[in-house]
C-alpha cells in the first residue's frame, strides 16, 4: 500500500498493483517531486496529465494538493481499473479521467480541448530513451500543454537526463537514491531550442 502525503486526502492509503512489473514512487520522492512542483506552479485548478500512471499515486497526490482534474494514462488495463478504484476510495471518481491503453497513441490523438498544467511522467526504467524522447515530443507537437505547464519525468539515476525536444527547456534535475527527477518547461517558438 501507498499513502497520500499531503492535503485533503493526506495520510489516506491506496492499493498498488501487485508483482514485479509496476515501481510505486517511494514517499520520500513523492514528497520531494511535490515540493518542488509547488515551488514551481500553483497547483490550484490545475489540470494534470499522469503518463504511466501505475497505481495513480502521483495524480491522485496532485489532487489532494488542489489540483482540479487529473487524466491517467495506464496501458494495463487491470491497474487502470486499480485508479479508478483509488480515486472512488478517495473521493476523487468526478474529477479523474482513465485512459487504458498506450501513452504514445493517445498523445498523438491531441488533448480533445483540454491543455495540462502538470505532466506527471513516471515510465517503467526499461523504458527506452528513443521512447520516451517521443512521449516528450507528443506533448509539444500535439498540444497537450497549457503555456506555462510544467513536465516531471522520473528515471533511475543511472539514466541519462531526458532528451527535451524543441519546445521544452530543461529546468532542473535533482537525484534521490534511485530516483531522479527532471523538469521542464514549455518556451515559446522562436525562444531558443531545447536538449
Amino acid at each position: 500500500m501507498t499513502r497520500i502525503i499531503a492535503g485533503t486526502a493526506g495520510g489516506r492509503t491506496i492499493r498498488t498493483p501487485r508483482g514485479r512489473d509496476t515501481r510505486p514512487t517511494t514517499d520520500r520522492v513523492r514528497e520531494a517531486l511535490f515540493s518542488r512542483v509547488e515551488a514551481l506552479l500553483d497547483l490550484d485548478g490545475a489540470r494534470v496529465l499522469d503518463l504511466y500512471a501505475g497505481s495513480g499515486a502521483l495524480g491522485l497526490e496532485a489532487l489532494s494538493r488542489g489540483a482540479q482534474a487529473l487524466l491517467a494514462v495506464e496501458r494495463h488495463r487491470p491497474t487502470a481499473r486499480l485508479v479508478e478504484q483509488n480515486a472512488d476510495l478517495l473521493g476523487f471518481a468526478g474529477q479523474v479521467g482513465v485512459h487504458a491503453g498506450g501513452v504514445e497513441r493517445l498523445l498523438a490523438l491531441g488533448p480533445d480541448g483540454a491543455v495540462y498544467d502538470l505532466v506527471l511522467a513516471d515510465p517503467p526504467y526499461p523504458l527506452g530513451e528513443e521512447e520516451l524522447t517521443r512521449t516528450l515530443q507528443a506533448l509539444v507537437l500535439h498540444g497537450w500543454l497549457a503555456p506555462d505547464a510544467l513536465i516531471v519525468v522520473e528515471r533511475s539515476s543511472r539514466s541519462p537526463r531526458p532528451t527535451w525536444p524543441p519546445g521544452l527547456e530543461h529546468l532542473d534535475t535533482r537525484a534521490y537514491g534511485e530516483a531522479a527527477l527532471h523538469l521542464a518547461e514549455p518556451i515559446a517558438p522562436g525562444d531558443g531550442a531545447a536538449g
